[in-house]
């Protein structure tokens, strides 16, 4: 049952009706329900693998609670008979008790991911090796590496005594589970979605309003634009051989294109429905190809899993005494500035690594992490000298002009580097990228347009949406940054005009906001042209099949 399917709009009316139906203290075990019943429907032969992680998570962290508990009850009752030393030690001890616990836990979890998702690929290397073919036959747990990463968290914030872990085994599985999420995430936080899902919400039009918006938002990045563009990008990565240079550069945009327009519509589109129940999931993206480097790229895609590699790999890598200590002894060989980067170095590169064995264990996605963080490691290494060759060749870095350069360098090494994920392997990707140094004439690319399996009207379907989904996101994105200097004014005791009343970034970001202040018949003229864009624009119908989303199987 996928997002985009008419039973899925019913599956979420139903269990809408159902929330609000029954008592305040009882909607969570609606949630519940409607999230196991929406996994036995979609993927039963693997739910056998998310109860075993919510289990091994959910006793993990009872016992992490409880050892943080006691440790902090025998300081509290002998504060006074302990000095600094002796509630160190015991702390020390305290964290010793829990690592064993964690380890174990995050070894469960993290090993059900690695042999479900990557078991294939390890025997597909293995059978290279000794000559002989295995067939592994093994089903991937939908959203697998969402509710992994996520149960992970949990466990690592209880070590860190973040909060209290939860004591009722159900409400964990709903956390674990809710069905809008589990599908493309994005991978939330115990401390902000939690609470949210067990307590009761009631019944507004605002909610109902908003998130009918995001799903109807999130309809028209899927199919009207995302699978119509996927279109030609499977024909020029399907048939790389017989398309030149251009075509193959063309089809790299078009896929930037796809990837964020998927992968952002569907993070929409179960936002929305967790917004008709009150519920707030966390922004998954926040306008990326607005971003003037790579490193901020990353801060606004797929931000969940960025912030999650920040806070659990980059940050305990790079603060890190032992490759703090590395640093310092390798400026000798590296110089002084490279060897108080090597922590940063190193934690950048382990980060990168991440995210790419994330997507997959091809050689591919671990290439795409590299390609990632060596192009931001290196920026920062030559940092120095961007700035002396901007002050030589007189660039006035803090133009629009050169912002906008900035801008579209960043897209277009991006693009640059989708064609990893998406090529059939690494030695495709490669043969794909040489084959952008060998163009020499736009003769080719005029004869391949008609072959790309779109058509006029396509092209035509495709710049309007692209137009309207750019319109939305600048105004987004002078929202937020007027409600940031606002907030910058007021930090220094000025407020201005535009000030008041603008609230904070992320408030002032949402389109939303400024869709309600209009009249009510320019904002319902707006919901029914989107309406029927989707309705008659969106690539479905007899003899197609809406493409997967393609964060689907991760």
């Amino acid at each position: 049952m996928t997002f985009t399917s008419f039973p899925f709009l019913v599956f979420v009316a139903v269990v809408v009706v159902a929330y609000y139906a029954f008592p305040k203290k009882a909607r969570w075990v609606v949630l519940l329900v409607g999230s196991y019943a929406f996994y036995l429907i979609s993927s039963a032969d693997t739910l056998v693998f998310l109860l075993a992680t919510t289990v091994v998570t959910f006793f993990a962290g009872l016992f992490l609670g409880k050892v943080n508990d006691e440790t902090k009850l025998y300081i509290e009752e002998h504060k006074a008979e302990l000095d600094r030393s002796a509630k160190k030690e015991l702390k020390a001890k305290a964290k010793k008790r829990k690592r064993g616990v964690v380890a174990v836990a995050l070894i469960i979890d993290f090993g059900i991911l690695a042999v479900l998702k990557y078991f294939s690929v390890y025997l597909a290397a293995l059978s290279d090796v000794i000559g002989f073919t295995f067939e592994a036959g093994i089903l991937i747990p939908l959203g697998i590496s969402f509710y992994t990463f996520q149960s992970a968290a949990y466990i690592i914030d209880l070590y860190r005594e973040k909060y209290a872990p939860d004591t009722n085994i159900a409400k964990f599985a709903l956390f674990t589970s809710f069905f809008p999420q589990i599908i493309q995430g994005p991978i939330p936080r115990h401390d902000h979605l939690a609470h949210q899902l067990y307590e009761g919400h009631d019944l507004k039009y605002e909610n109902l309003c908003h998130g009918a918006q995001l799903m109807l938002w999130g309809f028209f990045k899927k199919l009207v634009i995302a699978d119509r563009c996927a279109i030609l990008v499977a024909s020029v990565f399907d048939s790389y051989t017989e398309y030149s240079g251009w075509a193959v550069a063309v089809a790299l945009i078009f896929y930037s294109i796809v990837i964020y327009a998927d992968f952002s519509g569907g993070v929409d589109i179960a936002r929305g429905v967790a917004r008709l129940m009150g519920i707030d999931m966390p922004h998954n993206f926040r306008r990326p190809y607005f971003a003037d480097s790579l490193s901020e790229f990353w801060r606004r895609w797929h931000m969940s899993l960025s912030f999650w590699t920040r806070d659990y790999i980059f940050f305990p890598i790079s603060l890190s005494k032992f490759f703090g200590k590395l640093g310092k002894n390798l400026r000798g060989i590296l110089g002084d500035r490279v060897g108080k980067l090597f922590p940063v170095i190193v934690a950048q590169m382990a980060t990168f690594t991440i995210i790419g064995l994330w997507h997959g264990a091809d050689l591919k996605y671990v290439l795409y992490g590299w390609y990632n963080g060596l192009i931001i490691v290196g920026s920062l290494l030559l940092e120095p000298y961007f700035e002396i060759w901007a002050k030589k060749l007189r660039v006035n870095i803090e133009s629009k002009g050169w912002h906008v350069f900035k801008v579209v360098r960043t897209f277009l090494i991006v693009s640059l580097g989708r064609a990893f994920p998406r090529a059939a392997s690494a030695g495709v990707a490669f043969s794909m990228m040489g084959s952008l140094f060998a163009v020499t004439s736009v003769e080719p690319f005029r004869a391949t347009v008609s072959s790309f399996g779109l058509g006029m009207g396509d092209y035509v379907v495709i710049a309007l949406a692209c137009i309207v989904w750019f319109i939305v996101s600048f105004i987004a994105e002078r929202e937020e940054n007027r409600a940031k200097a606002a907030h910058a004014d007021k930090k220094k005791g000025i407020v201005s005009g535009r000030a008041q009343g603008e609230g904070d970034a992320e408030t002032g970001a949402e389109v939303r906001n400024l869709i309600d202040k209009l009249s009510l018949p320019v904002r319902w003229a707006l919901y029914l042209g989107l309406f029927l864009a989707v309705l008659l624009l969106g690539v479905y119908g007899p003899g197609y099949s809406a493409s997967t989303f393609i964060y689907r199987g991760f």
